[in-house]
């Protein structure tokens, strides 16, 4: 009896990689185990990166909330420190867009804390 393969299923597999590498940079897009390699591959980049992006984005509320603490005369780890103890909890993506967006709202949230 002659060996059944199913070519359909298994090119359908093939097809459906080598679309989503549509865009890569020669052999990347067009041969097969280049292509399901390189797609692996960013699959493991995609997931790290969602993780450094909180990590980016927290590191970048920090640089706003600290560059307008200062033009109020404060540094950012005193600022928290005195939200902190006054029990104003708010976090730092709310205070990083207050801080660029409404100066004078930080400018009352300075105030009240100083």
């Amino acid at each position: 009896m002659p060996r059944s393969v199913n070519h359909v299923a298994s090119k359908a597999r093939r097809k459906k990689i080598l679309k989503l590498t549509r865009g890569y940079f020669g052999a990347r897009k067009n041969v097969w185990t280049v292509a399901k390699n390189t797609w692996e591959k960013g699959l493991t980049y995609a997931f790290r990166d969602r993780r450094n992006k909180k990590r980016n984005f927290r590191a970048l509320w920090i640089q706003r909330i600290n560059a307008a603490a200062r033009l109020e005369g404060m540094s950012y780890s005193k600022l928290m420190g005195a939200l902190h103890k006054s029990g104003i909890e708010i976090n730092r993506k709310v205070l990083a867009d207050l801080a660029m967006n409404h100066p004078e709202a930080f400018k009352a949230i300075v105030d009240k804390v100083k």
